[in-house]
């Protein structure tokens, strides 16, 4: 007997480098998300100034996803910095966000950094624990970091070469 249920399928997600195509959907999936969202002109600006780590992620024919980092050298090491993050909320749980960290992370491997640092806010245990089981472990905590007053924590993982 055939069921008469509709089985839903989705393509492979997609993980490539931003263009500025992308930047509407970016801005739409970080307005959904967050309480503080980064304005468009960020999110251009931030394509120029690190388009090597600037990922997007496409499943059933859109952007579904995005991460955004930059390196920063402190003379003595290079870090990357995951600057943002985000998947839409009906495509989460499904390992993107997982993917377009790995993504990142080999990127700044591959630019020579030594460890990946992020800042998420106190109140945002979620996101902590995702970022645990990525392997990042919390270094310290930074005061009033987040516009309304909000503390960060601040994540590192690093490289083993």
């Amino acid at each position: 007997m055939i069921s008469s249920r509709r089985i839903a399928t989705h393509q492979p997600t997609r993980i490539r480098r931003a263009t500025p195509l992308d930047i509407q959907a970016i801005v739409a999936i970080e307005r959904e998300l967050f309480i503080d969202p980064w304005e468009q002109a960020v999110f251009l600006e931030a394509l120029t100034y690190y388009p090597t780590t600037y990922f997007v992620a496409e499943a059933d024919g859109k952007v579904v996803g995005f991460v955004v980092g930059g390196l920063e050298d402190t003379g003595e090491n290079v870090y990357g910095h995951l600057c943002n993050l985000g998947v839409t909320p009906s495509y989460q749980c499904r390992g993107i966000g997982r993917l377009l960290v790995n993504r990142i992370e080999h990127q700044f491997a591959f630019e020579l950094a030594t460890a990946i640092q992020l800042e998420v806010r106190v109140s945002n245990v979620v996101a902590q624990r995702f970022y645990r089981r990525l392997g990042y472990r919390e270094v310290f905590r930074i005061a009033s970091y987040y516009s309304n007053g909000e503390d960060a924590v601040v994540m590192m993982k690093w490289f083993r070469f």
